[in-house]
């Protein structure tokens, strides 16, 4: 295993662009969760370094074992390098560089869709954990348009938890064009906005929906507000003008969740659940 001990070294100079935003090609995986979700999701890596003093962790051992078996070239590297490779204050003991996911996923299956479309959101934790919560909540996919941040950034990665390696993603997305495939995908399209709106428990979800979201504080645009099927509200207090955005799709994506668990519990014979909590019919 070669070792980096020079911060000079061509190796860094890859990685900080990564970290920086400067090449797009590829994904910087920073840390043993997201590089272990990133095996497990069966990306292509590419490379991978890790803290010297590190090596003789026992997950990380397992780790490098499972990136030499898949012809990883895995290097060592001193503290001081690893803080120029790791883009976290507190540099993490293992860093890798892959291959993008490509955006060929359908965000529109499992029937009945439920479609996330974050607009304009450009902070890229936001952007992270809202891709989260729609994993978590089963939604069968995200769409990001407009200004949104990107969502392989090593920020927003982190931030979902590697949950951007698993569901399917449309990014980059034009607002309007994504709203008029959503409705030949037979989705109705609601979009969310702090006043004016259905109350989200009273809006059917449980029909194929592509839900609109935008960016905390200025919402969404007029005319992507207008070019929806319905308007949908979150209740707050007076005195809160908005939600993050992630705890804003959290609450509705929830919302489909129950009232599609709720439709398949009426229908099965059973009541008995997969993995996702919902009901499966037919079973007893």
């Amino acid at each position: 295993m070669q070792h980096v001990t020079s911060r000079q070294n061509a190796l860094v100079s890859r990685y900080r662009a990564l970290a920086g935003g400067t090449d797009r090609s590829r994904l910087l995986i920073d840390g043993v969760h997201l590089l272990t979700d990133a095996v497990a999701a069966q990306i292509p890596l590419i490379e991978a370094v890790a803290r010297l003093d590190a090596l003789e962790d026992g997950d990380i051992r397992l780790l490098l074992d499972r990136l030499a078996a898949l012809g990883v070239d895995v290097r060592s590297a001193s503290p001081r390098v690893m803080e120029a490779l790791s883009p976290v204050r507190s540099a993490s003991p293992i860093v890798a560089i892959g291959q993008r996911p490509p955006a060929t996923g359908d965000v529109y299956a499992p029937a009945p869709a439920l479609v996330v479309c974050a607009v304009n959101v450009q902070d890229p934790g936001n952007v992270g954990a809202l891709v989260r919560v729609a994993e978590a909540g089963g939604a069968t996919g995200v769409v990001l348009a407009g200004q949104s941040a990107d969502p392989f950034g090593w920020k927003a990665l982190r931030g979902s938890m590697g949950s951007a390696l698993r569901l399917p993603i449309r990014y980059p997305a034009h607002p309007a064009r994504a709203v008029d495939e959503a409705r030949r995908r037979g989705c109705r399209v609601w979009a969310t906005t702090p006043l004016g709106g259905r109350p989200f428990e009273e809006a059917d979800l449980g029909e194929p929906t592509f839900l609109l979201v935008g960016a905390e504080g200025p919402g969404l645009p007029r005319h992507i507000l207008d070019s929806a099927d319905a308007l949908i509200s979150i209740p707050m207090a007076p005195a809160v003008e908005s939600l993050n955005i992630a705890v804003s799709a959290a609450l509705v994506v929830y919302e489909a969740r129950r009232q599609r668990h709720s439709s398949l519990v009426g229908r099965s014979s059973g009541g008995q659940r997969d993995g996702h909590g919902l009901a499966v019919p037919g079973r007893s």
